[in-house]
């Protein structure tokens, strides 16, 4: 049996804001699968659980860089906030999008072999990397990166943590307010039809266990459950109100939600080809430090050297 430890159950709670005793249920029914208990929260909680979707869990900066139909779209991470803020670090990310934008590497090990020099360090943009770790004192990483060319390009920082690239025909007012709605939005795909068929049966696995809870609940308080053909309508229904929440054309516009984004852009004689969205630390686990624990560890620590 796994043990469920009091730094699982405040991670669980500072994913999901569940409250502990609900953490720890969760966790012992997934023997310690975190992924899995969040799910398990979800369906016994509903929306309270689902914070964890946009919690950026790493430091770091999103930037980019267009020139015409050519551009680039880069996340470089580091360890601390402060970091984010250090001239030379936001220096070599620029330098390395722009680097992207120019010579279209086929990897993150590609990008740092390409000639660049900055604060004494190079010749290559590893090597500066390298030496800057070293100058600074905290790790950093070239984590993932895009390369456009061939289609007109709109794109949207929001400060240094989401930045957002859209491939498009048509109007750059429109483009760019796209742009700024995917970011606001997170959409995961153009269309319904496009929305990865992983997330599609994750949602509906949800709505199932969520109406196996619903009918334990009716059960154990005499209340009628509702027949199996119902059930299932309620399940279909759900997945459907949710591939149109992730799907871009289907969302209501944040700068009118009398439209949907797709009327908008007809409205406009525009064409979205494509987006992507990136947001900091997206997918990483952020370790979590108890400062206090620390702080109490030394203390002890220096006590014992002493008596």
């Amino acid at each position: 049996m796994t043990a469920i430890t009091a730094s699982m159950v405040a991670e669980l709670r500072g994913k999901t804001d569940a409250p502990m005793m609900e953490c720890k249920k969760a966790l012992t029914e997934a023997a310690g699968d975190m992924a899995k208990a969040e799910e398990l929260l979800r369906v016994k909680l509903g929306k309270n659980a689902e914070r964890a979707a946009s919690r950026v869990t790493a430091e770091g900066v999103v930037t980019s860089y267009f020139d015409g139909t050519t551009g680039a779209i880069l996340e470089v991470n580091c360890q601390t906030d402060f970091v984010t803020k250090n001239d030379s670090f936001l220096a070599m990310a620029r330098a390395a999008v722009e680097l992207i934008a120019k010579h279209n590497p086929a990897d993150v090990a590609a990008l740092g072999a390409l000639p660049y020099a900055q604060d004494g360090f190079g010749p290559t943009l590893e090597d500066v990397r390298k030496g800057l770790v070293g100058k600074i004192g905290e790790n950093m990483s070239f984590r993932r990166f895009k390369y456009f060319a061939g289609s007109k390009l709109a794109g949207y920082l929001h400060g240094t943590g989401i930045g957002v690239v859209v491939e498009f025909e048509g109007d750059d007012t429109a483009a760019k307010d796209v742009a700024m709605h995917i970011a606001a939005m997170k959409p995961v795909a153009l269309t319904s039809a496009e929305v990865p068929a992983e997330l599609i049966a994750k949602e509906r696995s949800v709505a199932a266990a969520k109406a196996e809870e619903d009918k334990k609940v009716a059960v154990a308080a005499g209340k009628p459950v509702q027949s199996d053909e119902i059930v299932t309508k309620r399940i279909e229904g759900g997945v459907q109100k949710y591939l149109k929440e992730v799907s871009l054309y289907n969302q209501s516009f944040v700068k009118n939600d009398k439209q949907t984004v797709e009327q908008m852009l007809k409205a406009a004689g525009t064409t979205v080809k494509g987006f992507t969205l990136y947001v900091v630390g997206e997918g990483i686990e952020k370790k979590v430090d108890d400062f206090a624990a620390e702080v109490a560890a030394q203390v002890a620590a220096a006590s014992k050297a002493s008596a």
